[in-house]
Order: C-alpha cells, then structure tokens, then sequence
C-alpha cells in the first residue's frame, strides 16, 4: 500500500468526528450516526485507492452507504480491503460521555476478516503481555499473566469491561482475583487500544462486544504490537447459519491476531469525536473547530498522533444544519 494513504485516512476520519461531533449531548444517536457515515463517505470519494468495505456499517439492503461490498476509492491505486465505523459509540455522543471515535482500517485486498455481526467473545492486551494470554483460560490465570508481564501486582492491573448485565460473572471473577475494573458504556474499541498505550491505566479487555469492532481493535494492535484473541457467540440459528457460510463449523475456535489481518500491511486510523483517555474529542472555537487522530501503520510500526485545526468557514459543510 502507499504510504501516503495514512494521511489520506485522517481527512476521512477527521470530517466524520467533525460532523457527528455536533450532535454530542443532543440525545439523539441516529442522527450523530448518519453524520458521521456521510461525511465518511463523500471523503472516500477522493482518495486514490480501490476500496470494498467489508465491515460496514450493514448489508446493502440495510445500509444507504459504507455498506458491505461497497466500492470506495477514485479507482486508482492499491486494491484493499476497508473496516469502518463512522462513529463508533453512537450512545456515547448522544449522552456526551467518554471515547467516542471515528475509526477506518484498511488492508491489503483479501487480508481482512468478514466479520459477521454478532457478538464475539475478545480478550485484548499492550505488547508486554503478547503471548501470555489465551481466551480459553480462567480469568484469574489471564490476569495473573498480565501482572507477571507488566511486573505488577494483581491489584493493580486494571481490567476494561463493557457495563453489560452478561457480564455479572466476568466481573465477579475480576473482583475476586483482586483486580481493578475500568466498567465503560459503550465503545471497545478504544478499550482495546488503550491496553497498548501506558498512560491510559488499562492493562487488559475482557468480556463480549461486536464482531465486527473485533476487526478494527485487532488492525490496530497489529500496527502496535498488540494482542486481540476472539470467539464468536451466535445467539440464534440464523447467526450460526452465517458462520456456516463463513465455513466456520466450529463455533469454539479462536481467531488470533492472523485471522484478523492476515496479511503484513494496514493501516488504522481513529479521530476522537468526544473526549477519552488516548485521544481528545473535537472542539468547536468560534471559526475554528480542533480534531485529534490517532493513525498508525503495521508495515512500518509507525504511530502518529496528529493535531488539526479546522477553519469552519472554508468548510461550510462541518456547520450543522439544524
């Protein structure tokens, strides 16, 4: 891939994060939604590659656009495979709370998984702990490996996990082994990237989320030299129906970190649409509105944070029309 295209992802991601921005506290999270993907979308138009969307945001006949199959790019340049999420914790903008994002992830043509949407069951871990995990193993065995990996304390690892009511158990067993717990709304994702960045305190992810974010979060632990470990948890026939067609027969295997990704390149960005503990959310001052992006490459192991400013008034566009 060109290396170029890196910084032809944060133009896509900053625009999304700046327009769904807008609706940040509103309460209305369909509509920070679609801001987002549109924005997303009229970017992608530009940029000079032969894109096929294939996590998305739905089948074509869900989704108006970034559906899955979709044909993104000008034509031109490498063939690659794209993973997006325009606004990746729709509830998270609505409520105005923390870790929103806007995220892309791009491989080479046939390299990333076509993730179906349902859950999947994720572990995730930073670079000191690579190889020390496995999601079939207790939970206390997973976190007394973090903590020998980091050097640390069983009680001081901190533990990220969705607030969900199927995860009583989960974090019971975090509890009991003495662990600390980090319990987020919405947006595993980011949770997953900050087990690679020390400053965020987040030391593992646990529990189940979506398959689909299972994608993104490993493309970017790829390019940090991270970890993901994930199952996936049909709920019904039709979702064991769509692994049968993904010839996935076996619904106890693990995908690792080459399933995901399977090839050597990718590309991930993320632009914080709301405040987190890695990246800062869009501001908005007067003429000027400020972005944050994370972009990182795996070829190349290269991680860049990047610092916009935005002039409102040469992009008539990011203005919300209420």
């Amino acid at each position: 891939m060109e290396r170029s295209l890196s910084m032809e992802l944060v133009r896509v991601t900053e625009a999304a994060a700046l327009k769904s921005a807008r609706w940040m506290g509103r309460g209305v999270k369909d509509e920070a939604d679609d801001a987002a993907t549109t924005a997303m979308r009229t970017v992608f138009d530009t940029i000079p590659m032969q894109g096929t969307v294939v996590i998305g945001e739905g089948e074509m006949d869900e989704a108006p656009m970034l559906y899955i199959g979709e044909k993104l790019g000008t034509g031109d340049g490498p063939g690659v495979d794209v993973a997006v999420d325009p606004l990746e914790g729709t509830d998270i903008v609505a409520q105005g709370s923390w870790n929103a994002l806007s995220v892309i992830a791009i491989a080479d043509k046939g390299t990333l998984l076509h993730a179906p949407d349902m859950y999947m069951n994720k572990i995730a871990v930073g670079p000191e702990a690579v190889g020390m995990i496995d999601i079939n193993a207790p939970t206390i065995d997973n976190l007394k490996a973090v903590a020998k990996a980091k050097n640390k304390d069983i009680e001081d690892v901190v533990a990220t996990v969705l607030d969900r009511p199927r995860h009583a158990k989960l974090i019971q067993e975090i509890r009991e082994s003495g662990a600390r717990i980090k319990l987020i709304p919405a947006g595993d994702v980011a949770a997953a990237i900050n087990t690679a960045f020390e400053d965020t305190g987040v030391d593992i992810l646990l529990g189940s989320g979506g398959a689909p974010e299972g994608v993104l979060a490993a493309v970017a632990l790829k390019c940090l030299g991270g970890e993901l470990q994930g199952k996936l948890v049909p709920s019904n026939d039709e979702e064991i129906e769509r692994c049968i067609q993904m010839s996935i027969t076996d619904l106890d295997k693990v995908f690792y970190m080459d399933d995901f990704c399977s090839g050597d390149d990718a590309i991930f960005a993320a632009t914080g649409v709301t405040d987190g503990e890695l990246l800062k959310g869009v501001q908005f001052k007067g003429s000027k509105a400020t972005t944050q992006t994370l972009v990182m490459r795996a070829k190349s192991g290269t991680v860049r944070f990047i610092d916009g400013e935005h002039s409102l008034q040469k992009k008539p566009n990011l203005v919300m029309k209420s």
